[in-house]
């Protein structure tokens, strides 16, 4: 039976699942607002109705309550914008659950660019051992950040796993019942969350999708591509920051990092107990039963107190389970060989680590904390550092740091919180390292790197501290800015001539670490000219690598939309060329990007799976995603443009008063969804430098106007339409996979635009000319993409994407008028003067700040 198209089984198996499935769930009675689930329909039609119109957000509600409610009195009113909210919120985790439950149908799981597809091509093609070479050198890593854009608390989150197995089996009762617990369920939490809480929250993924996804890839690979039995790469491994990001957030300290570590280890310790729990009860042969159950009984014991004297090492444990491995072959014609295999992958993989814990810090925190234990130790006498230290040039600071010899032992000696965190941290790398393996936690990223002073403080830091001339740890400068982007060459190379960093980087494998922050990239330079700072910077950092024997890991720092580095990330890797290092992909993966790709076992295999292929792509591909010399000059012309409308933009008068006061940036902090500060500066002004990415993005996000994700872009097309040069921009897309992938993301983040919802702010006296300046760069971005695409309509090319994101954004319709009518209520009340603390305007914050959670969660990557 030939397979129906992708919008045909989107159209079948999710929208009309969700039509029969909504009418359900609109009947139930969650609250003491009666007829809510009546009601909600009549809304959203009105508000439909009211945008089609030209109506603003005030006049929708009004009229709503005119012609249906008006007996309502203002309380009553209220209370049922608040009941909406609520079902709203539900309705998305309805939606989600029905795309997840037919995710693998949607998805062709066995198609291009799955494993599967890749090992028939392959073998068809008689490139077999070839795709084997490749597979022994590359790899893929994923990295769970301590992000807060995951608005879903885990009750949540359980529900819609529960939820997904339910309508998999169109089980109506149990579904039925679900609803009346997600009803019940609170959406938000009364207070925030603890580092430590965080990482058990992620920890949930590591224990109920990742050990079994990563798993099942593994065991295939193992099985039809080399099928062996021998040790090989292990292709897909996990990172993980909470408990150990500590850049801008106060909240982690020593003992959260360590806690986080023990928690890791203890958590796929449990998951090695529960599969010899479930081995136990077929290897029921002589010569092996003793064996499984004395291995049961060590996890079991081990997985609840870590000290224990009957503790194995993971090398034991696999040793073992390799030996038992050999008797099944061999004396019992290999009965449950395979079941056996299974776990001797996961323990090759995940050893007793489960996630390499990375640790991160600001470049200026690392300054301060070194200039106080430089001050100590010259006071003290006998150092290695000279009196005049600190008025010495950089590079000759660089040479006596990397030389410095000192020990530091005694940590409770400084008095200061944070020289004192900082250093104890750097100790308890080494103690998670004996407990969890040299991988459980080796890598240390300095973020806001603009120096290799930076590099080497921290090189000298980690050595004086714990690891005196075996330091089994990574340094990793983080890039941000454009102009850090262009540094960075410039001072990798005066890191690759220091003598004792380079002996350092050849004891780690000649291999040398790099993070390149994409999210900060965009917000500093806009779209175009993040990404092509980003690819410009990877292009001269392979090549200065390269030239000192080096090869450079480049870790991406993404978020979940296109405007911070989402969007088809694995389209991206594959379009890179052959000037750009790509032994690994390793990116972030945070918010609900890790619930929307990496949720369920299908969903996280396929988008992993993706990402494998997409290197081995590259790597075929290589010369063809060469960029010519023309359109180098063309990609490079465009970014500039971009990159000055994008600053020009910026430094509108009105741009930091438009966030502050017309859009939802002030309501990120109220939240209660993440442990950190949603800023890091401590002034009450807004700063931008000080914003973070998140809420930044995500502001704008919930306006539905998307700037970060095409604001230049437009402007900059133009300009090759003007001067009557646009068949270079045609050139440049049809011939460049990079390119062309740049312009798909964006015309994502168009589709989520919705103008509508604000074009009553072009009335406003002192913000309606700057709506309107970016009204008009969306309206010319989007009539040039098309223009260029040949499209009559935004992502034409993904038709099932464009309706999944259609559906959201009808759900959300009610929910984004109501947030746009109480922020219009909270402006009208600052104008007046009211006062911070009036009941009414508190109400109207409180209405913003909870339609901010359905709003995030529909968009699926909108911060």
């Amino acid at each position: 039976m030939p397979v129906k198209p992708k919008l045909t089984r989107f159209n079948q198996n999710v929208l009309s699942k969700y039509q029969i499935y909504n009418s359900i769930f609109m009947t139930l009675p969650f609250d003491a607002v009666t007829k809510t689930g009546v009601l909600l329909p009549l809304f959203h039609e009105t508000c439909k109705k009211g945008f089609n119109n030209g109506d603003d957000p005030t006049a929708i509600v009004d009229s709503f309550f005119e012609k249906y409610q008006a007996r309502r009195n203002k309380q009553s009113q209220i209370n049922l914008l608040f009941r909406f909210i609520q079902y709203i919120e539900r309705q998305v985790v309805l939606f989600d659950a029905i795309e997840d439950a037919s995710f693998s149908v949607v998805n062709n799981m066995e198609g291009l660019g799955t494993l599967r597809n890749l090992k028939e091509t392959a073998s068809s093609e008689g490139k077999l051992e070839e795709l084997k070479a490749f597979l022994e050198e590359f790899k893929v890593r994923i990295v769970l950040t301590a992000h807060p854009t995951q608005f879903y608390p885990g009750s949540v989150l359980g529900i819609i796993t529960e939820l997904t197995d339910a309508i998999k089996r169109n089980d109506l009762t149990e579904i039925n019942n679900l609803f009346g617990q997600l009803g019940k369920t609170p959406f938000f939490k009364q207070k925030k969350p603890t580092p430590y809480q965080e990482a058990k929250s992620l920890m949930w993924y590591l224990e109920n999708v990742f050990y079994q996804s990563f798993g099942d890839i593994y065991n295939y690979i193992q099985t039809n591509i080399y099928d062996d039995g021998k040790k090989h790469n292990d292709i897909i491994n996990i990172g993980f920051w909470p408990g150990g990001d500590r850049d801008g957030n106060p909240f982690v300290k020593p003992e959260t990092t360590l806690k986080v570590a023990k928690k890791l280890k203890k958590s796929i310790l449990k998951k090695y107990y529960q599969d010899l729990k479930n081995l136990r009860r077929k290897l029921t042969f002589k010569g092996v039963e003793d064996r499984i159950i004395r291995l049961e009984t060590i996890m079991y014991e081990y997985s609840i107190n870590l000290k224990t004297k009957k503790a194995i090492s993971a090398k034991e444990l696999r040793a073992e389970l390799l030996s038992i491995r050999d008797v099944i072959v061999n004396e019992h014609q290999s009965l449950y060989v395979s079941e056996i295999n299974n776990l001797i992958n996961r323990v090759h993989l995940f050893a007793y680590r489960f996630a390499s814990l990375d640790i991160r810090q600001d470049s200026r925190i690392h300054h301060n904390v070194f200039t106080t234990v430089i001050d100590h130790l010259i006071a003290k006498g006998n150092s290695s550092f000279p009196d005049n230290y600190h008025d010495l040039s950089e590079a000759e600071q660089i040479k006596i740091l990397s030389k410095a010899t000192d020990d530091i032992e005694d940590l409770e000696i400084f008095e200061d919180e944070m020289v004192s965190n900082t250093l104890k941290t750097i100790a308890i790398i080494k103690d998670i390292q004996k407990s969890n393996g040299e991988r459980g936690a080796n890598r240390y990223i300095i973020s806001n790197n603009q120096t290799a002073l930076n590099v080497i403080q921290l090189f000298a830091m980690l050595r004086m501290v714990a690891f005196k001339d075996n330091l089994t740890v990574d340094v990793a400068p983080l890039f941000e800015t454009i102009p850090d982007l262009e540094n960075a060459p410039g001072v990798m190379e005066q890191l690759y001539l220091n003598p004792e960093y380079m002996a350092h980087l050849r004891a780690r494998g000649s291999k040398q670490h790099i993070m390149l922050g994409f999210s900060d990239g965009t917000k500093d330079g806009g779209y175009l000219m993040a990404n092509w700072g980003i690819y410009k910077a990877k292009e001269l950092l392979t090549e200065m690598s390269r030239k000192y024997d080096i090869t450079v890991i480049f870790f991406d720092g993404r978020g979940g939309p296109p405007a911070r580095g989402g969007g088809k990330t694995h389209n991206f890797y594959s379009s890179l060329g052959p000037t750009i290092e790509d032994k690994e992909v390793q990116i972030t993966i945070q918010g609900q990007t890790v619930s929307s790709n990496f949720g369920t076992n299908d969903s996280s295999q396929y988008n992993l799976e993706q990402l494998i292929t997409s290197g081995i792509k590259n790597r075929i591909d290589g010369e063809k995603n060469r960029l010519s010399n023309e359109d180098r000059t063309v990609m490079n012309d465009l970014a500039e443009t971009s990159y000055q409308t994008y600053k020009d933009f910026k430094s509108h008068p009105m741009f930091i008063p438009y966030l502050e006061r017309m859009s939802t940036l002030k309501y990120y902090a109220k939240t209660n969804i993440g442990s950190r500060p949603s800023k890091r500066g401590t002034s009450d002004k807004l700063v931008f430098s000080d914003l973070r990415a998140i809420p930044f993005v995500g502001s704008w996000s919930q306006l539905k106007q998307n700037v970060p994700g095409f604001y230049g872009v437009g402007t900059a097309l133009k300009v090759y339409e003007d001067k009557g040069e646009w068949h270079k921009v045609e050139d440049l897309y049809h011939n460049s996979k990079f390119f062309k992938t740049l312009l798909e993301n964006s015309m994502m983040s168009l589709t989520k635009s919705f103008f509508d919802l604000t074009k009553y702010m072009s009335k406003d006296e002192e913000f309606g000319g700057f709506w309107n300046i970016i009204f008009e760069e969306y309206k010319t971005t989007k009539r040039l993409l098309l223009k260029l695409t040949g499209y009559t309509e935004l992502m034409e090319n993904e038709p099932s994407g464009k309706a999944s994101i259609e559906v959201r954004e009808s759900i959300v319709l009610p929910l984004l008028t109501i947030q746009q009518y109480a922020l219009k209520k909270i402006q009208e009340f600052e104008k007046a003067g009211v006062a911070a603390d009036d009941p009414e305007k508190l109400i109207f914050e409180k209405i913003v700040t909870r339609s901010l959670f359905g709003n995030i969660n529909a968009s699926r990557n909108s911060a």
